[in-house]
């Protein structure tokens, strides 16, 4: 009667034993899964930011394209106005030489007509 209660309870401890280790096999197979379910996530997660960080360069690369365009585009304003107001100058100091010369040929023609009456006036 011994050994019957003793291989009964060796059975039932074996019994127990192989449901705990199912029931630990189990939750190491969930444990696994959820680790592979938290990696996948996170490979998404990292991929969103990669994308993420990607259209953020595209958009500064096409933002830094337009500010260099619009600088290029002001440069050539500003040189194409300096040109027209060294022009004008040109224009307007080309004027004035012309009117000195003007003044000064004005002048001289004074001074001779001036000197031509002194000189008459001194024959008379």
């Amino acid at each position: 009667m011994k050994k019957a209660i003793l291989s009964s309870l060796a059975v039932l401890a074996i019994t127990f034993s192989l449901t705990s280790c199912r029931e630990t096999a189990d939750k190491a197979k969930e444990a696994g899964d959820a680790a592979t379910e938290a990696v996948e996530n996170a490979g998404d997660a990292a991929e969103g930011a990669m994308d993420k960080a990607g259209e953020a360069v595209d958009k500064a690369k096409e933002e830094a394209g337009q500010a260099m365009d619009a600088a290029k585009e002001a440069g050539n304003e500003a040189m194409d106005s300096v040109k027209e107001a060294a022009d004008g100058a040109m224009d307007e100091a080309k004027e004035a030489g012309e009117e000195v010369k003007k003044a000064a040929e004005d002048a001289a023609n004074k001074v001779g007509d001036k000197a031509k009456a002194v000189e008459d006036a001194i024959k008379n």
